[in-house]
């Protein structure tokens, strides 16, 4: 239940206290800073001359091609130019507004009530030229909101920061984190930060990456392409190239995640987890914990000597799956310890210890369905959480709060009906479902029935930490399909 308010103390005795940040009413309009047309053109410079191929330098010449880039160019500058001249944002009430087109005209509102987590990202072209852009995530929402680009480091940090004050998130604080990185609070009011988490050291994600099944399939790949030279020297160039080019697209992965996850932090503070990594483009991401459906565990097979795992978050409105957009916004611990992921996985969950899990496995007679990945799956319930393992080279542990669950299914298919059993999935806001696999009917039922009731109790037991709902109800519903 909502507390009520404090009473206001009387005028004379009211301490003098510094004036909130304005909620209400609207502010002029602002643009964005005047270097944005810049960088979007040098944008489309590096397409422009990955449209124009080599054979068409063979065929006009350089001359002629240098013409055509240049012309362009200059187009596309222009097109920034205008582009930005009719683009503009401010803060009205509780909404974001961003205008932008110049022939069709467009405003976008985002609701800040619904604001899921908030990114500075800083490319390599921004932090050449002291800029930042700023994307949002808001709940429901297919693809990034109103990504600002581009602002100055401070007002990108500022504007934030009073998103997240009226989103009801966190507030600025004068003090700064730990050990900030001048790149990325240079000029700007440094996030509140209790406590540093995590630092994450490169050697570790370098040798994390190289034991990937794409890292160890380089000497395989270079080996055949040798052979293959070696066996027939007349093996044309554009073979080899293309054997090449194909490697380096196994290797794109790993190096990818080095390259994001560089230099990894991790804070924590009273509302919200604060992130900072990345070489080529750092990121200072804000992700509220209210918001954080549930987390997820994975133990690589090659991982397992150096007893490494790596923890991800679900968080309900980012947008993206896993391998495009999301995989950039839902890190949490790129690789670690044990003893490490618990303490970071208590930041979000709290009282939950992953080392500690307890897993029950399903009965022996499901054996058929899994002959040898049966006793690697399990369900786990404690008092916050429930928990569900599985995977047999690459094991995972998905942990939902009670609290996070929309609606729960019992589902038995005609193999299941013969041996009495069923699997139970735990519904989230953000899509993901945790499978309770081929338990026993009854079991089933009863475990269908305490994961709604178990829901239904940390609502009610919290019912302001903005939970995402479904239609605004908070109840739950227990479906049965029986094919």
């Amino acid at each position: 239940m909502t507390s009520p308010p404090a009473e206001t103390p009387p005028a004379e005795t009211a301490p003098a206290v510094t004036p909130p940040i304005a909620t209400t009413g609207e502010e002029p309009r602002r643009r964005l800073h005047p270097l944005s047309p810049l960088l979007h053109g040098a944008r489309a410079l590096v397409l422009i001359v990955a449209a124009l191929s080599w054979q068409a330098l063979r065929e006009v010449g350089v001359g002629w091609f240098a013409l055509m880039v240049l012309v362009l160019v200059f187009g596309a500058t222009i097109w920034s130019v205008i582009t930005w001249a009719n683009t503009g944002y401010h803060i009205v009430g509780h909404e974001l507004r961003v205008y932008e087109g110049l022939l069709w005209r467009r405003t976008r509102a985002i609701p800040l009530e619904r604001l899921q987590s908030v990114e500075v990202v800083r490319p390599l072209l921004a932090q050449l030229t002291g800029l930042a852009e700023l994307r949002l995530e808001v709940v429901g929402g297919g693809k990034t909101e109103a990504p600002l680009a581009f602002l100055s480091v401070a007002d990108a940090a500022a504007l934030r920061d009073r998103l997240l004050a009226i989103a009801g998130r966190s507030a600025p604080s004068p003090e700064a984190a730990p050990g900030d990185s001048p790149s990325l609070v240079e000029g700007a009011a440094p996030p509140r930060v209790s406590d540093e988490l995590l630092v994450v050291k490169n050697r570790d994600l370098v040798i994390s990456q190289l034991l990937t099944p794409q890292a160890i399939s380089l000497p395989i790949g270079v080996a055949i392409v040798v052979l293959q030279f070696g066996y027939n020297p007349s093996w044309s160039f554009i073979g080899v190239a293309s054997t090449m080019t194909a490697i380096a697209g196994v290797l794109l992965q790993p190096v990818r995640r080095v390259l994001s996850d560089w230099n990894f932090r991790l804070w924590r503070d009273a509302t919200a987890l604060r992130l900072r990594f990345g070489l080529v483009e750092t990121r200072a991401q804000t992700v509220p914990v209210d918001r954080v459906q549930g987390v997820t565990a994975t133990w690589p097979l090659l991982w397992r000597t150096h007893g490494w795992l790596r923890l991800t978050l679900d968080v309900a409105g980012v947008a993206g799956q896993e391998g495009g957009n999301r995989a950039e916004t839902d890190r949490l611990l790129p690789v670690g310890t044990p003893d490490v992921a618990d303490r970071v996985a208590a930041a979000v969950l709290p009282g939950v210890v992953v080392s500690a899990l307890a897993f029950a496995p399903p009965p022996p007679r499901t054996r058929w369905f899994h002959p040898l990945a049966r006793p690697k799956l399990g369900v786990a319930l404690t008092d916050r959480i429930v928990a569900t393992r599985e995977g047999l080279l690459t094991r995972t542990v998905l942990m939902l709060p009670y609290a996070r669950i929309q609606s729960v299914r019992v589902v038995q298919g005609p193999l299941q009906r013969l041996l009495g059993v069923a699997t139970v999935y735990a519904d989230t806001a953000r899509g993901r479902s945790a499978a309770l696999r081929d338990r026993d009917l009854a079991e089933a039922w009863w475990l269908a029935a305490e994961l709604a009731e178990r829901g239904r109790a940390a609502r009610l037991a919290a019912p302001d930490r903005g939970y995402p709902q479904v239609g605004g109800a908070r109840s739950l519903s227990v479906v049965e399909r029986l094919p």
